[in-house]
């Protein structure tokens, strides 16, 4: 039996630089619930906690732009 060979480059993720324009990019994602919240921490290089406290203040100042159907 021979022994199986792990490419360690190939397990980790490239390191991103946190930017303003990665933060919106992440928060828009997931306001359309295009992107899941480990992908979008990992998208701007955050944890997962501060990718919620960062949704909350983007859900915070930003106005929805659909209608809710009163019921």
């Amino acid at each position: 039996m021979g022994l199986l060979k792990i490419d360690r480059s190939k397990m980790v993720d490239e390191r991103v630089k946190t930017t303003p324009q990665n933060v919106q990019e992440a928060n828009e994602a997931l306001f359309r619930a295009k992107m899941t919240l480990p992908a979008a921490a990992r998208h701007c290089c955050m944890s997962h906690n501060e990718m919620k406290l960062t949704f909350w203040e983007f859900l915070k100042y930003n106005e929805p732009d659909y209608e809710v159907p009163e019921s």
